[in-house]
């Protein structure tokens, strides 16, 4: 079958969200979080989710600069700082609800204004 199609059955048994687009970041700490009990290689963090491994390269040395993921070459897993994933997860879903609450141009304007206040 093709990528545009799931099985019926697969459709029925998904959360309603399930299917929401995520970005690729978002699909990588998502993967890497449900796979907490394995160290991997970027390469094959790439291939099974389906991504270029230069840019999963890229984002796992991001997400290990915020400390979100931990690194011994060549593996990445997880953080085992729990109380990090959860604030990051939390701060992430804020944002998403923010920017589809206001917009990222409203968003951008009030940051500025605030910024201006304080100053």
């Amino acid at each position: 079958m093709s990528g545009g199609t799931i099985d019926i059955d697969e459709f029925e048994d998904a959360d309603p969200d399930e299917f929401e687009e995520r970005t690729d970041t978002e699909r990588i700490v998502q993967f890497l979080d449900d796979h907490d009990d394995r160290a991997w290689k970027a390469a094959t963090v790439a291939d099974r989710l389906e991504l270029e491994t230069d840019a999963v390269s890229a984002i796992l040395s991001r997400l290990k600069e915020r400390g979100l993921v931990r690194h011994k070459r060549p593996y990445w897993a997880i953080t085992d700082d729990e109380e990090r994933l959860q604030s990051a997860y939390q701060l992430h879903r804020h944002h998403e609800t923010a920017d589809d609450q206001y917009g990222t141009e409203r968003l951008e304007k009030l940051r500025t204004d605030e910024m201006e206040q304080v100053q």
